[in-house]
């Protein structure tokens, strides 16, 4: 059968390769010139990359681990040393770190906490572990009704001390949802806690040795055409088609540089676009339905990555930082955790800043300044003195509306990926699946859109489906 995909991201991309799997022919269909959505990479006239946000993989990724497996690339993930570094604001230039011995969970993770000398006291540090135990022990409902607490508020109910959230929480809730614990909803760092502490290596993290366009995004797209499937950049939809019934007739897409649009007709479509242009793009019959009035409830939050080019080495770390400052969220220096972007003499630090809603309308100078000052306090050996590092060069990318904005209350508005249009589904990380707004998510809606097409669309040889239900467990210390 013949599906068409709206959308290049992981969501897009992840579906028509399960799609394949099944003996489906997708079509995939993007907008821009560029493949990836939130995972999107270009180069600039020098030749370095800049990305669309700082991707890291966790151990905790287990349907993004095993596409890599099944396209044969697992080994282009750079798996880092077991623990999380943090940034000390009141000791500029020091770090602490929670080091993850190799034990069972989640007694992993709470040696972690445990073993720190620099952050907590004592005290705090059992307050910590013992309130983070619901996440553990109690189910998925219980996860799931958290959902009306703010996770500071979720915090407070467990007599978590507010030092833990300022000194811990505040940056892992940047860092995965780019907003404060005071407005992120409980379910969705519960949901993340609850992988990290169930999971041997479900906090190891791992960087790509190269940009997520061409290292990641491109090998799904081999595997789909090379099984006669097709992805075409620059074809923008126009408009979503209806039959009589409501049901989709075609994709309208727009053309390009004078030439005419295009219908594209399928036996079924997907939109793998980001919930905010599918709110704008769906059809006014389909606007009056109490299923995709929900997603009114809905929307990206803003996010803005920086990547700065110094005439030095900043740091040596190869690994994920927590800034905990104000402005940014997380950074690492590419030139040391990525093998394509490796130079042995300066850093090029890619940066977060969280939450960007008081930053997006500012200019690139502006951001580049504010973020320049921090680093300052960051790495005060490299910007004090007569002898200050030089910025080179530098590029921002601002995502005004990226992963919908987790906010108590959100789960509810979360649509599933089947729709009440019959021949019309849904992929993206906003839709209903165990993750949050993640690559992790994107795949796994995917995944899940594949299976609910190849239900409804049986194909003579389907033998593939169990991998879209039950992915193997993959061991991230030796993927």
């Amino acid at each position: 059968m013949r599906v068409a995909i709206a959308g290049a991201g992981l969501a897009g991309l992840s579906c028509a390769k399960y799609l394949t799997d099944a003996g489906h022919t997708p079509i995939v269909l993007e907008s821009r010139d560029v493949l990836g959505g939130l995972v999107a990479a270009w180069k600039d006239s020098d030749g370095d990359w800049y990305e669309t946000g700082l991707h890291a993989f966790f151990g905790a990724y287990p349907n993004m681990l095993q596409l890599l497996k099944e396209l044969g690339i697992e080994d282009r993930l750079q798996w880092k040393e077991h623990t999380l570094i943090f940034n000390q604001p009141d000791k500029p230039g020091t770090l602490s770190r929670f080091d993850v011995p190799d034990i069972p969970s989640p007694f992993n993770v709470i040696a972690s906490i445990l073993r720190n000398k620099d952050m907590l006291t004592w005290e705090q540090k059992i307050r910590f572990a013992v309130g983070l135990l619901p996440a553990v022990v109690r189910g998925q409902k219980y996860v799931e009704d958290m959902d009306k607490y703010s996770f500071l508020e979720w915090l407070k109910r467990q007599g978590v001390d507010e030092r833990v959230t300022s000194d811990v929480f505040i940056a892992a809730c940047k860092a995965l949802t780019f907003i404060n614990p005071d407005e992120v909803s409980a379910t969705i760092l519960l949901t993340a806690l609850n992988r990290f502490l169930q999971e041997r290596y479900g906090s190891k993290i791992a960087f790509l040795d190269g940009s997520p366009t061409e290292r990641l995004c491109s090998p799904i797209v081999d595997d789909i055409t090379e099984r006669g499937g097709e992805v075409r950049l620059n074809a923008p939809l126009k408009e979503i088609l209806l039959n009589a019934d409501g049901t989709v007739k075609g994709y309208l897409i727009r053309g390009l540089n004078g030439a005419e649009d295009e219908v594209i007709t399928a036996d079924s479509y997907v939109s793998a676009m980001s919930v905010d242009p599918l709110k704008v793009m769906l059809p006014k019959p389909w606007k009056l339905m109490e299923f995709f009035q929900k997603l009114e409830g809905l929307e990206g939050v803003p996010v803005i990555n920086l990547h700065l080019w110094f005439d030095r080495k900043l740091t040596e770390i190869d690994h994920l930082l927590f800034s905990r400052s104000p402005l940014l969220s997380v950074y690492a220096d590419m030139s040391n955790t990525c093998r394509e972007y490796a130079n042995p003499n300066r850093s090029m630090l890619e940066l977060v800043l969280a939450p960007a809603k008081d930053w997006i309308a500012k200019s690139d100078e502006e951001i580049v300044a504010a973020t320049i000052a921090e680093l300052e306090k960051l790495f005060p050996d490299h910007f004090g003195g007569d002898n200050p590092a030089t910025l080179l060069k530098s590029h921002v990318v601002k995502t005004p509306r990226s992963v919908y904005k987790a906010t108590p209350g959100r789960q509810q508005y979360r649509p599933a990926q089947v729709t009440p249009i019959a021949n019309f589904y849904l992929a993206g990380s906003y839709t209903m699946q165990r993750y949050l707004g993640s690559m992790e998510g994107a795949v796994l809606s995917g995944k899940l859109t594949a299976q609910a097409i190849s239900e409804a669309l049986p194909v003579a040889n389907s033998s593939n489906l169990q991998t879209l239900t039950r992915p193997p467990a993959t061991n991230a210390a030796t993927a």
